[in-house]
């Protein structure tokens, strides 16, 4: 694999650093706004299923979890949501968005490690502005060759990147803490992927199966991958 391959791409959020543990705050945070209309529970899972519904229209990012918050809490309440209710989900969303970047253990040395020695690229996906933010505040710019921030990541969207990098999926390898999004949809293009779990997954991220390709690399760290490229 190492003599093939030309670019390796990673993704951003909770692999290069921290960010579903902030979602997971602020749901529970939401759901102690909302706790005399119902338990906390449900009103987690009244969430998740107003955001799986929006998903299409809004896209990933902090932004279309905001506006779900929004429609959530009138729906919780039967359209009862006062102003100031309504006032703290914005703020609990702005303040989301501002909050400092931080770096994952083992990121840095290894991007100093395969600087040079390969045309390095993010490929996340999410809203624009806020992924452009992040890997401006993380330092970790100058490392990298091209940044992608894709609306989703289907095999499609890994095969429309590849094609503007001029790179043929077998000189490709992605690294990302979601299997659904960061390795199967790779695989299925012959291109080479790894799995680094996060302590944390997305409901709607999470893959329990683990893929049986030749193409797959299983690490415990980010840092494991660099033994695989010696």
């Amino acid at each position: 694999m190492k003599d093939k391959l030309k670019v390796i791409a990673f993704d951003a959020d909770d692999t290069l650093w921290v960010n579903e543990p902030y979602f997971r705050e602020n749901e529970l945070i939401f759901a102690d706004l909302l706790a005399d209309y119902m338990p906390k529970e449900e009103i987690l899972k009244t969430l998740f299923s107003i955001e799986m519904k929006n998903l299409q229209l809004y896209g990933y990012g902090v932004k279309g979890f905001m506006l779900s918050m929004i429609e959530a809490a009138n729906q919780i309440t039967n359209g009862h949501a006062s102003a100031t209710l309504i006032n703290n989900i914005i703020a609990l969303g702005q303040t989301q968005l501002q909050k400092p970047v931080e770096l994952l253990d083992g990121v840095e040395e290894v991007l100093q490690n395969l600087q040079g020695k390969y045309q390095l690229v993010v490929a996340t996906k999410g809203d624009l502005l806020d992924q452009q933010r992040k890997v401006k505040n993380s330092g970790l710019e100058a490392y990298f060759h091209h940044i992608e921030v894709m609306s989703d990541k289907k095999s499609t969207d890994y095969a429309h990147m590849l094609k503007k990098l001029n790179c043929d999926p077998d000189h490709f390898l992605m690294l990302g803490n979601s299997m659904k999004s960061d390795v199967l949809p790779v695989l299925e293009l012959q291109g080479y992927a790894s799995h680094i779990p996060y302590h944390i997954t997305w409901a709607h991220e999470v893959h329990e199966e683990e893929p049986q390709h030749p193409n797959y690399i299983k690490l415990t760290t980010i840092k494991e991958i660099l033994g695989h490229l010696d």
